[in-house]
């Protein structure tokens, strides 16, 4: 597979929903370097595990010799977009939206050689445009029949909740942002999720109506599930952010590792960097035992290392092996730091700790609801401390037994876990 075409590489990584001209685009992409962008919303601290789609292609285009340009969207982050997402967008000053942006670029930063990126913000060139300006320049080129008919408009006029003017305008902003960045930049492709494909093509037809070079759009197949779901929520139902202090790379790396076995090949094609013919080879590995969860931890070692780097894998599957019971020797603070936030802490004073505290009293300040459910626990052999099984009721635990700098693992039964952080 090596030389492959990079649209053919795209398709074959299930990575190609839509191209707006696959012959030209393909020609272009082999006979020059291109620049193409990606769209961000700074109206979150953080980007998520959705956010991926877009950057890989980005990171995909890059590695064939072409640049990202990342566009934050300081101005259409403000209205929202045609999926009725925007209410509370609003709110949000210009100093949110500054410091959203230092956020994302850190994170893209991780993600891609920004030394050979271009970050804006479409803030800087549409603020001071009149309205009347804008009308005249850019709204009298597409028509409200070419508008309604893209699936992202149609479906929002169909809801119970309308389509308002404002979200409407979006699509034209997108467009006049293609624009801006051709002059601008020369970028003639735009990449995104395929629920953006009418907002890309909407600006390759303003460009045309403008009398321009030809731009070109290519969306990804959205991030969903072998069943239709959309990824990127725990089984609690929460977001998987890339921001570490809202999704601990622990949690990060659990949520790839606990993918279904449907789901992982196509999850390594898509983000994996090596090459598709060690995909191969290694999804053969999975196939043959599919218990072993290779093809999983793959994934999940693949993905933790390019969100929060090579450096995170050792910590990260140490601390995994403290879930599953092993053991904690040569484990440090920042290794069970990690769990922090999947796994529920508790604070005791050093004091306590330098003194004695039995272990029924530790496990009833943690695990347990009551002395007496404390020494059952110990009795019938479901207490651990620090992973080694309690059998004596009259146990002292002290400073000695520190699993690291200040911290204990205390657990009941298999999977009832508590850190213990002395202070």
């Amino acid at each position: 597979m090596a030389g492959m075409p990079l649209l053919d590489e795209l398709a074959a990584r299930d990575l190609l929903a839509d191209v707006t001209d696959r012959a030209g685009l393909a020609e272009l992409l082999a006979k020059a370097s291109l620049s193409a962008y990606a769209g961000y919303d700074p109206t979150a601290p953080s980007l998520h595990v959705g956010h991926l789609v877009p950057t890989i292609l980005l990171k995909r285009l890059q590695l064939a010799g072409h640049r990202p340009i990342i566009v934050v969207g300081g101005a259409t982050g403000m209205i929202g977009d045609p999926s009725g997402r925007s209410e509370e967008r609003n709110l949000l000053d210009d100093a949110t939206i500054a410091a959203n942006v230092a956020g994302l670029r850190g994170q893209l930063g991780r993600l891609l050689d920004m030394d050979g990126a271009l970050l804006v913000n479409n803030a800087d060139w549409t603020r001071g445009i009149g309205f009347l300006e804008f009308l005249r320049d850019v709204g009298k080129h597409l028509t409200i029949n070419y508008m309604t008919g893209k699936d992202s408009v149609r479906a929002r006029l169909e809801s119970e909740n309308g389509l308002s003017y404002t979200e409407f305008s979006y699509m034209l902003l997108q467009a006049f942002d293609f624009v801006h960045l051709a002059k601008a930049h020369s970028c003639r492709l735009q990449v995104g999720g395929s629920d953006q494909y009418g907002n890309i093509t909407a600006g390759c037809e303003l460009a045309r109506k403008l009398g321009m070079a030809q731009l070109y759009g290519l969306t990804a197949p959205l991030l969903l599930d072998s069943s239709g779901q959309k990824m990127g929520k725990t089984a609690s139902g929460e977001k998987v952010w890339l921001d570490p202090a809202q999704t601990s790379p622990y949690a990060f790396y659990q949520y790839w590792l606990n993918v279904a076995d449907a789901d992982a090949p196509r999850l390594l094609r898509l983000f994996s960097l090596r090459p598709l013919g060690e995909l191969h080879e290694l999804l053969r590995e999975h196939d043959a035992d599919r218990a072993k969860r290779a093809a999983q931890r793959e994934l999940a070692r693949a993905m933790t290392a390019w969100v929060h780097g090579e450096a995170s894998i050792a910590r990260v599957e140490a601390a995994s092996r403290v879930m599953f019971g092993g053991e904690l020797a040569g484990l440090t603070d920042d290794d069970l730091a990690l769990l922090a936030g999947t796994v529920p802490t508790v604070e005791i004073a050093r004091g306590d700790l330098a003194a004695g505290v039995t272990i029924v009293d530790l496990l009833a300040r943690t695990v347990a609801d009551s002395k007496g459910a404390a020494r059952r626990l110990v009795t019938q052999g479901g207490a651990y401390l620090n992973n080694v099984r309690i059998a004596d009721v009259e146990r002292t635990v002290t400073l000695a037994d520190l699993a690291t700098e200040t911290m204990l693992v205390v657990r009941g039964g298999k999977k009832d876990y508590r850190l213990v952080r002395v202070r």
